[in-house]
């Protein structure tokens, strides 16, 4: 069978492995299936023990990206250990403290947003930054972004413009990398994906109901599998999507194209009968 993606003997670095329902799992499960070698960062010695089953004989590295200068110390032990050029990077990261539950974006405190910004949006810059000069010529990078940056999902609370912060980013990475050509054609790219069954979605207080409207949504009416966020991070890991650069690629079963489903409108606008026999 013809390797149509070539992402055999390439080596790529995947931030943001949690446990096996992750997309960060699932990329790098997929990407040694195509026969890359990945290499790993999480954030803590605490989940690398937690998954030391998970990724056993794999090489795993340590990086809190909320910690200033974790990213440079990143990219100098992954170059040391003889994992450079890199051919890619799979930015999976995301935290918002949750722990008050939602309230008005108004009243969204100043730690938290920026504790959020830094750890979800920021790290991306840092990571490309560390990772400049350990970039194979044509290496891509792709973070994991959301499909419904246009509305205001209630679920999500702050996070919603943070998320926005990484997919504009990830396009003023795309240009700047541009503007030395010494650094090659390296490219970065956003998934922006629908709702998924995830650990950490499971945190987000009310989430549960959201996910399953999203599903009414879809043009399927059914949810996103995590495995197909995966596929279209390779595509774009790889050189096939070379002429793809600065771009969102939304995965959402269409759901962010079927607002006004008839479905929908109808229980929506549904009002209750009066009883039998009621008295009007």
């Amino acid at each position: 069978m013809p390797d149509f993606l070539q992402l055999t003997g390439k080596t790529f670095l995947v931030q943001g492995v949690a446990n096996r329902k992750s997309v960060a799992w699932h990329v790098a499960k997929t990407l040694e299936e195509q026969g890359a070698r990945v290499v790993y960062a999480v954030r803590s010695e605490a989940r690398k023990k937690s998954l030391e089953t998970l990724l056993a004989g794999r090489p795993v590295f340590i990086c809190d990206v909320e910690e200033e200068g974790a990213a440079a110390r990143l990219a100098g032990e992954v170059a040391a250990a003889g994992f450079a050029p890199l051919h890619g990077l799979v930015h999976s990261i995301a935290f918002a403290n949750y722990s008050e539950g939602f309230k008005p974006f108004h009243e969204t405190k100043r730690k938290d947003f920026l504790q959020a910004t830094a750890i979800s949006a920021f790290s991306l810059v840092e990571l490309a930054q560390a990772f400049k000069p350990h970039f194979a010529k044509n290496a891509s990078v792709v973070t994991i972004g959301i499909s419904s940056l246009l509305v205001t999902p209630d679920n999500y609370g702050y996070m919603g413009p943070i998320k926005a912060a990484l997919e504009s980013s990830a396009r003023f990475l795309a240009k700047s990398f541009s503007a030395e050509p010494a650094v090659g054609e390296v490219r970065f790219n956003v998934i922006g994906a629908g709702p998924l069954k995830t650990s950490a979605s499971a945190g987000i207080p009310g989430y549960l109901e959201s996910y399953l409207y999203a599903e009414k949504l879809t043009f399927r009416k059914r949810n996103l599998s995590t495995q197909e966020v995966a596929d279209p991070v390779l595509f774009l890991l790889s050189e096939r999507s070379s002429g793809i650069n600065g771009t969102t690629l939304t995965i959402d079963a269409g759901l962010g194209s079927n607002y006004f489903d008839k479905d929908i409108i109808r229980l929506a606008m549904r009002m209750e009968s009066p009883a039998k026999g009621a008295k009007e």
